[in-house]
């Protein structure tokens, strides 16, 4: 059993006040240029934009915005736009980086397994993307909190790294050190961050906590949401955790024993 949300918030939110400092402010930085992005680089990637549809003229919630700059690309896309983060200096920059930007955007600072009763029923799509779920302690919790935001109709888009390539340490050779669901909180201390393997930061402790496919969407369908697509992807625009080369076509994929394992998936719910 997952253990309260509440008694890891505060190593997990120190982390992640540090990474938001950090995130998009070095050269070698893999997955934040802000340059670039202040000069129109759309930062979404096909299988969320997908999924989400036409967003111009919609009111779209992105959980766990991180910095904003996907939310941001959100609105570039024509979407009316919230972002929520636990990290108060994350919403800072994410405001700082909107205003940089000329595009409007609201940022609340929450706790996407507790979020404010005001954004009830307030959207057409939710959206959380890559590297969301493993930061959650009460799965029930957070996509209750994701179908109480959406209006009848509305969808949640969720597009994150798979459990079973969690699950993996290395791919050269093959280990894995990490279960496959269960949801059993997992302590750890890290240094650096994933962004920019370059950066060397104080020991810091996280706390994560993998789900299988089947919790994910059973914790969908018990917060009243309907499945409309469950997919696993083997050929990838992106690798988050940056053990896989891309091929040729761009793409990456996850070799094993002449089959390729599953890298992302993708859900998109509905509330009836």
């Amino acid at each position: 059993m997952s253990e309260p949300a509440g008694d890891v918030l505060a190593p997990n939110r120190a982390l992640w006040d540090e990474r938001a400092r950090i995130h998009g402010s070095t050269a070698a930085d893999r997955f934040y240029d802000v340059g670039a992005f202040l000069a129109g680089h759309q930062t979404l990637y096909a299988l969320e934009r997908r999924l989400a549809g036409d967003v111009a003229g919609q009111d779209l919630l992105h959980l766990q915005c991180h910095f904003g700059m996907d939310t941001l690309n959100w609105a570039r896309l024509g979407a009316r736009v919230t972002g929520v983060d636990f990290s108060p200096v994350a919403v800072a920059r994410a405001r700082d980086l909107a205003a940089r930007a000329g595009l409007a955007a609201t940022f609340v600072e929450a706790d996407t397994q507790r979020l404010p009763e005001e954004l009830a029923g307030g959207f057409d799509v939710v959206v959380a993307t890559y590297g969301v779920l493993c930061w959650i302690g009460d799965l029930g919790a957070w996509m209750r909190g994701a179908a109480m935001a959406l209006r009848p109709g509305g969808r949640l888009v969720l597009v994150d790294l798979h459990p079973a390539y969690q699950t993996v340490a290395s791919v050269d050779p093959l280990v894995a050190d990490w279960p496959y669901g269960g949801g059993e909180a997992h302590r750890e201390t890290v240094t650096g961050t994933y962004a920019d393997a370059g950066v060397v930061t104080e020991a810091q402790e996280s706390v994560q906590y993998p789900y299988s496919v089947g919790e994910i969407v059973t914790a969908a369908a018990r917060a009243g949401l309907t499945v409309a697509e469950l997919g696993e992807h083997v050929a990838t625009e992106i690798d988050p955790r940056g053990l896989l080369a891309a091929g040729a076509d761009g793409l990456h994929r996850f070799p094993v024993d002449g089959t390729n394992l599953p890298i992302l998936y993708s859900l998109l719910a509905v509330r009836p």
